[in-house]
C-alpha cells in the first residue's frame, strides 16, 4: 500500500546547499545564495519605473547606506544586520505589506526562524539589540518612501500618509535610484557585505 509523500520542506540553493524552511540550521546559508537570491526578487512586485525591478538587494544596499547617514558610527554588525535585513525574502520572496497583513502571523513566525538562521551564520545574535532594530526600521521607512516617490509612482503626500516622511534626509541628499541588472546588483551586495564582513570572520 501508497503512503502518502512526506511534503518537501526544503529548498535546494545553487551553492548546493538544502535550506528547510520550517527548521532553518545556519550551517545552509551562505551569502552567495543569499545575494543571487535578492538580487532576483523585486520590490513593489516589479510595479516600478526603469528597464530592470528595483531589487530587494538595492533596498538593502539603501537602507544599511541611510543606516550610517542617520547614525554614523554605527558599529559593522549592525550595519551589516541592516545590509541583511531582508535577507529570509532569499527563499520566501517580498510580499508587499498589505499582503503580509493578510497571511498573519505563521508567515512572521517563518520570516523570524530564518532570519536567526542567518544572523547565526554571520556572527550576529539571533536578534539585533531594540536600539539597532529602532534604527533599521527607521532606515528602512525611509527607503520605501524614497523608492515609492522615485519609482513606484506615488506622491509625496501618498507616501508620507502610508511611510512617514524621512527625517534627517533632506531632499536635496535624498539618493537617487536606478535600477540595476540582476548581476550588478549581486555584485553590489557580495562587495558590501565583504567589506562589512572584512577582519569580523576567520
Amino acid at each position: 500500500m501508497r503512503t502518502k509523500r512526506e511534503a518537501r520542506a526544503w529548498q535546494r540553493m545553487l551553492s548546493g546547499r538544502r535550506l528547510d524552511l520550517l527548521d532553518p540550521s545556519p550551517l545552509d546559508v551562505e551569502i552567495e545564495d543569499i545575494a543571487h537570491g535578492l538580487s532576483r526578487v523585486a520590490r513593489w512586485n516589479g510595479q516600478t519605473s526603469g528597464k530592470w525591478s528595483f531589487s530587494v538587494a538595492q533596498h538593502c544596499l539603501l537602507v544599511e547606506d541611510l543606516v550610517g547617514s542617520f547614525k554614523p558610527g554605527t558599529a559593522r554588525p549592525w550595519r551589516l544586520a541592516a545590509l541583511l535585513h531582508d535577507a529570509p525574502e532569499y527563499v520566501i520572496g517580498d510580499l508587499i505589506t498589505p499582503f503580509k497583513a493578510a497571511v498573519g502571523l505563521d508567515y512572521k513566525a517563518l520570516e523570524d526562524r530564518l532570519m536567526g538562521a542567518i544572523h547565526l551564520r554571520f556572527g550576529l545574535p539571533a536578534e539585533a539589540p531594540a536600539a539597532a532594530r529602532k534604527l533599521i526600521k527607521r532606515a528602512d521607512r525611509a527607503a520605501a518612501y524614497i523608492e515609492a516617490t522615485q519609482l513606484a509612482g506615488f506622491s509625496d503626500a501618498e507616501a508620507h500618509k502610508f511611510f512617514g516622511r524621512p527625517r534627517g534626509l533632506d531632499r536635496p541628499e535624498r539618493p537617487h535610484l536606478e535600477a540595476l541588472p540582476p548581476d550588478a546588483a549581486k555584485a553590489r551586495y557580495l562587495e558590501r557585505f565583504k567589506t562589512l564582513t572584512l577582519g569580523a570572520r576567520r
